[in-house]
């Protein structure tokens, strides 16, 4: 008799944590995503990818100077809603537009050259978005590293860099402490930079073949990867 009583009381709190259980999930706050604001975000995108990439479709008839204006001109106009957004927002994270928004709100801001103050805000919130798992750590390495060059510094993660074009090479920007970079970029998710340095360098090479095969370059000079 006494087993089966325990046997009663055991199923009873067995059934009572399960109720406990679905009724603390029906409480969970629903996260909504700001489809307006991700719809926006989708559009003005598509538009910095074309000036942020090379002349492309009508822009190839354009002379250095219209394409050097078109694109200061989309930069210019973007992050100025861009400020908009962030002063009502703060930095967009997951919570708000989902992880391709964020990195939208994030990439725009990355293109803002212009007003490195303005990054250097964005990346103040987006520090604290990051450490609460509401933004991409990764992302958030390449704007430390814009920050830190366009305010006269030196990058901590090497995602910055510059080729050389008579030698199909890439090398970082200047760079703080390399010894240690690859410890730094893992913390963040970054393959180590030579892998990196390797792939900006194929796309490079890939964009400017002609060019390359014209003066005897048939292959871009590669990091030796270390396993």
């Amino acid at each position: 008799m006494k087993n089966r009583i325990s046997a009663v009381f055991i199923g009873l709190l067995l059934f009572s944590c399960a109720q406990k259980t679905v009724k603390e999930e029906r409480l969970e706050p629903t996260i909504e995503l700001n489809e307006e604001l991700l719809v926006e975000l989708q559009r003005m995108v598509e538009v910095d990818q074309i000036a942020a990439y090379i002349p492309q479709g009508k822009y190839v008839e354009y002379s250095k100077e219209e394409w050097r204006s078109f694109k200061d001109s989309v930069f210019t106009i973007h992050q100025k809603r861009l400020e908009e957004i962030f002063k009502e927002y703060g930095f967009l994270g997951f919570d708000l537009v989902g992880e391709q928004g964020s990195s939208n709100f994030w990439l725009m801001v990355q293109h803002s050259d212009h007003n490195p103050d303005f990054q250097k805000q964005v990346l103040e919130k987006m520090k604290i978005e990051v450490d609460e798992g509401n933004a991409k750590a990764s992302n958030y390495g390449f704007l430390v590293d814009r920050v830190r060059l366009n305010l006269g510094g030196k990058q901590l993660y090497g995602t910055q860099v510059e080729f050389n074009v008579e030698t199909a090479e890439v090398f970082p920007k200047s760079l703080e402490d390399s010894l240690h970079v690859n410890e730094r970029r893992a913390s963040i998710g970054l393959q180590p930079i030579e892998e990196y340095l390797n792939q900006m360098l194929e796309m490079h090479f890939e964009m400017n073949k002609e060019r390359y095969l014209a003066i005897g370059i048939s292959e871009p000079q590669f990091y030796e990867i270390v396993e």
